[in-house]
């Protein structure tokens, strides 16, 4: 039963955007701080943000500035607007809510 669906990725230019969104499927995580990791081949899963519930995000530093999150209760989503995007960026990123997670979407920042 999937519980979180992710969406938006694709392929990018270098300082291009793009914002993925994860859905909350089961309406089961409205009260719970998520996660966004994301994971190249051969290397662990990266933490990238995180938001509260009420909305407060933090950042790694390697996306701080460029990388926003937001989440949208009424539609039990949650975002991730990615700008200024740069080839090291490319990477599958993930969805995160307790121990549940989204299937992934594939970001490739390339000229």
């Amino acid at each position: 039963q999937v519980q979180l669906v992710e969406s938006g990725g694709g392929l990018v230019q270098p300082g291009g955007s793009l914002r993925l969104s994860c859905e909350d499927a089961g309406s089961r995580f409205s009260g719970v701080t998520m996660a966004w990791y994301r994971q190249t081949p051969g290397k662990e899963r990266e933490w990238v943000a995180r938001i509260t519930s009420i909305g407060y995000a933090v950042y790694a530093a390697s996306v701080r500035g460029r990388f926003t999150a937001s989440r949208d209760i009424t539609r039990n989503t949650v975002y991730l607007q990615m700008n200024n995007l740069k080839p090291e960026d490319t990477a599958v990123y993930y969805c995160n809510a307790r121990d549940v997670w989204g299937q992934g979407t594939q970001v490739t920042v390339s000229s």
